[in-house]
């Protein structure tokens, strides 16, 4: 018995294949590059780890290991996991992926315990569990970092309910909002971002384990065990699906492209509005970048950048649909190319949350700036308009009085608020001299006191529900 353990643990090292007995040559190593994982799914390695470990004590329990096999696995692994974590630990190409790579490792440190670990389970299950485990992880991560933009944007929301912008349509001034009101958009757009990575997770948070290849196993495995072990909601009921399915995956990268596409959104305001033929803003030195032959540019880089990695998540989706789009059940090789674009876009929003909501919190409003624009384009109209209406106007008519007025102001170059009483009874005689006091920005702002309005008492509101929401407990 001793010299068969021998020769079996000799031909796993030689060969380092765990299907090696089935092939007559060896493989090439154009196609062991072509065909291995490792370098990018090692990231996946204590999550592997932990995802084997509670499978072993599942294993213990119904019998199908010894207790000594279990407290070799135990110990094997805690010495895997310090060696990865000090960088110590040998990833090698010949052995394909981090799984291999790990189950090679254990054998060297605890035999044939090691040995034991993978029945019951195939790769096929255990690298669906890992990538789970990796995302339920990355998936709170990103609710955290939604919930720290938004509690910046709310921060400054509050700081300036009162600052006065101009509200735009078609890039055109149409109503005066305040820059708080603005912000608190972006807090609604992040809220809803984050809710639809919580959602996501319930579907993320199923364990594939016990799959194994595809049909199950004939050992007496108790799923639901590891399930509870691993922090699984419940276990995935159809074993074929269940080492095939990467919907979840798919799902996330959609509600990443949702909150990348927020994000662009956002920085092409920070943009302009840091133009200086706009002027409303001024980033924070750190988040901007100068010019190699023009001295006096201060480029808007991280919005800039951001706004281009929006194109990158989105691809990674594609991608991933493109990926799945023609595989027939159950797993195939195919899936290997699930990872590197998942990883990249799990970075890239954790990367871009975590900036933008430090760069937030540095945002220097220029206040003067965007009361002036507001007092362009003629943005108190609506007032005007909704002004004649409470005086028993009908909405049509006193929409066409206002835009006669409106041409008057172009032809004379003035705004609303320059005209006389005198002069603006002309358009209607329904006007009286009340009227100044909806031609005012303020005015105009405070009017506004519903529920989702503009007026600065509902955003200060607004903003200190989202803090209360946003704020660490």
């Amino acid at each position: 018995m001793k010299n068969t353990q021998n020769s079996s643990q000799s031909q796993f090292d030689k060969k380092s294949e765990a299907w090696s007995a089935r092939f007559s040559e060896p493989v090439s190593d154009l196609v062991k590059r072509y065909t291995a994982s490792v370098d990018f799914d090692k990231r996946l390695a204590l999550f592997d780890i932990q995802g084997s470990l509670a499978h072993a004590e599942m294993l213990a329990a119904v019998k199908v290991i010894q207790q000594k096999d279990l407290e070799d696995i135990r110990r094997g692994m805690a010495q895997i996991t310090s060696e990865i974590q000090s960088g110590q630990f040998t990833w090698l190409l010949d052995l394909e992926d981090v799984h291999l790579n790990i189950e090679k490792r254990l054998v060297e440190l605890v035999g044939d315990a090691g040995k034991r670990l993978h029945t019951g389970r195939s790769r096929n299950d255990q690298v669906a569990t890992d990538i789970r485990l990796w995302l339920r992880n990355e998936i709170d991560q990103i609710i955290e970092l939604l919930r720290a933009l938004r509690h910046a944007l709310a921060s400054v929301a509050l700081d300036h309910a009162e600052t006065i912008l101009p509200g735009f349509t078609h890039l055109q001034v149409a109503q005066p909002v305040t820059f708080g009101h603005h912000l608190l958009a972006y807090a609604e757009m992040f809220g809803r971002d984050a809710a639809r990575m919580a959602d996501c997770r319930t579907r993320v948070n199923i364990l594939p384990l016990g799959a194994a290849a595809l049909a199950g196993t004939t050992f007496p495995i108790d799923r639901p065990m590891v399930a509870k072990l691993l922090g699984f909601d419940d276990v995935c009921r159809n074993s074929l699906d269940a080492v095939s399915d990467r919907d979840f995956a798919i799902e996330f990268c959609a509600a990443s492209s949702l909150i990348m596409t927020h994000i662009s959104r956002f920085s092409e305001e920070l943009i302009i509005w840091m133009s200086p033929r706009v002027g409303f803003i001024d980033l924070a030195d750190r988040f901007t970048t100068g010019s190699s032959i023009m001295p006096q540019k201060k480029n808007p880089d991280v919005p800039e950048l951001a706004r281009g990695k929006t194109g990158r998540v989105n691809g990674n989706l594609i991608g991933l649909l493109t990926l799945m789009k023609g595989q027939p059940l159950a797993y195939n090789k195919d899936n290997q190319e699930d990872k590197e674009g998942l990883f990249d876009t799990a970075d890239t929003v954790r990367d871009t949350l975590t900036i933008f909501a430090d760069m937030v919190g540095g945002i220097k409003v220029k206040s003067d700036a965007m009361r002036a624009a507001a007092l362009q384009g003629f943005a108190t109209a609506t007032d005007l308009a909704d002004y004649l209406v409470k005086k028993g106007v009908p909405f049509r008519d006193a929409h066409e009085a206002v835009a006669h007025a409106v041409r008057e102001c172009e032809i004379k170059g003035c705004d609303l608020a320059d005209l006389s009483v005198e002069q603006l009874r002309q358009f209607h005689h329904a006007i009286e001299s009340d009227v100044h006091q909806v031609l005012t920005l303020e005015g105009s702002v405070a009017a506004r006191s519903h529920i989702g309005g503009t007026a600065p008492q509902r955003v200060r509101e607004a903003a200190e529900k989202t803090l209360n929401e946003t704020r660490p407990v």
